[in-house]
């Protein structure tokens, strides 16, 4: 059974936690928008950062492609 988990324009509605899973096409979507990044580079941060907790994605984005 596949799970859907559609989020709203203003992104009122966050995913279960803050982790960032990287299988589930709705969760690359909404912290890539809540990033300010593309996917791709998304998926490399959660690679290269060796975490997938959303708070280190983050601060791994702002230092490394700021």
């Amino acid at each position: 059974m596949l799970r859907h988990t559609y989020y709203d324009q203003n992104e009122t509605n966050m995913p279960e936690n803050k982790l960032i899973d990287l299988q589930e096409y709705y969760e690359i979507e909404y912290w890539s928008k809540r990033f300010g990044v593309t996917p791709e580079l998304l998926k490399r941060a959660v690679k290269e950062s060796d975490s997938a907790v959303a708070d280190e994605v983050e601060k791994y984005i702002r230092t490394k492609y700021a």
